[in-house]
């Protein structure tokens, strides 16, 4: 099977690069070269070019390699550049593979329990609307056979994801953690959540990749572990050794001082949501997310502890929790 990645060295990518290359495939990443983080395994064939940029040249070096059996798309977050994705792939690939996300069902949810049948309605989120309208779009044309995956909060070695933390400096509520420092929990803590190691979810897609029966489908690609927000971070707490000082605060209060907040709090991980992944086993038969939280932290940490240029914090994250709580508690 021939695989093309756009994008291919983020955090969920990478891990499905890994995946692709373990089963036998035979790989290629689109992406500008830039990443100095990520070093694709050996035997990957790297195209560099900007999918946003000129793409008459980018097409001429695709096609040099086409066709592909699927290509997946990592880096589209707009329809407008949708559009533009699907034309670029148009006559290149048997399957093209949209990476959407789990934010898109209804908030909030009507059912704790989702399915994929679940409404895509969230008015919290511009990040989820536009989600919504690129699925919208694949499933209005008829350019590319098409299939649609909804990855919910997904880490990996350099991630930990705590909500009201930083994506980019993970280690900025550790540090907090570590010296002592109070924590934000929205609400109070109970609402369900699942976060899913990136090496899982990399084996359930790979699984539905060149497969003409998932062609129109959408699938979400999730652990079955489910916690609650206290446990999530308690887990961390532990792991670390120390006694946590966690604050519970409304969701409400917090968007008082940061409306921005909305987005990742009530259009998303304060509601209590549980993923129900029936539909992906019946087409990836034996899928099972193997890496419990518990599990997923302490490999975390490690990566983090095993270089100290890693844990960098973010200024602007710790001075809204400062802010937050010092207004809550007075």
């Amino acid at each position: 099977m021939r695989v093309l990645y756009i994008g291919g060295t983020g955090i969920i990518s990478s891990a499905c690069v890994e995946e692709s290359v373990r089963q036998g495939q035979e790989v290629f990443l689109l992406n500008r070269g830039s990443s100095k983080t990520y070093l694709p395994p050996p035997g990957v064939t790297v195209i560099t070019g900007d999918v946003k940029g000129e793409q008459e040249g980018v097409r001429a070096a695709l096609a040099a390699h086409a066709p592909f059996d699927a290509i997946t798309d990592f880096i589209t977050f707009t329809p407008e550049d949708l559009e533009a994705r699907l034309a670029l792939c148009e006559g290149l690939t048997r399957q093209f593979v949209f990476i959407s996300s789990a934010s898109c069902y209804q908030k909030p949810p009507k059912c704790y329990l989702i399915t994929e049948e679940m409404p895509l309605e969230n008015p919290h989120w511009q990040y989820s609307r536009d989600k919504i309208a690129c699925e919208q779009l694949l499933r209005s044309q008829s350019t590319l056979n098409y299939t649609i995956i909804r990855p919910s909060l997904t880490y990996g070695h350099a991630n930990l994801p705590l909500v009201l933390n930083s994506w980019a400096h993970p280690w900025t509520v550790v540090e907090r953690l570590l010296t002592g420092k109070p924590v934000i929990v929205p609400g109070d803590g109970t609402s369900l959540w699942t976060n899913t190691w990136n090496g899982d979810f990399a084996k359930g897609f790979v699984g539905l990749l060149g497969r003409s029966e998932v062609y129109g489908e959408a699938f979400h690609i999730t652990s079955d572990e489910v916690l609650c927000w206290n446990q999530l971070f308690q887990t961390v707490a532990d792991a670390l050794g120390v006694t946590p000082d966690f604050v519970h605060i409304p969701s409400d209060f917090c968007m008082k001082l940061y409306p921005d907040w909305e987005g990742t709090l009530i259009g998303d991980k304060v509601n209590s949501v549980v993923l129900d992944n029936s539909k992906l086993k019946r087409f990836v038969p034996g899928y099972k997310a193997e890496v419990l939280w518990a599990e997923g932290v302490r490999r975390s940490l490690e990566w983090f502890k095993a270089d100290p240029t890693r844990q960098s914090t973010d200024p602007e994250v710790d001075a809204r929790q400062d802010a937050v709580i010092a207004a809550f508690r007075r």
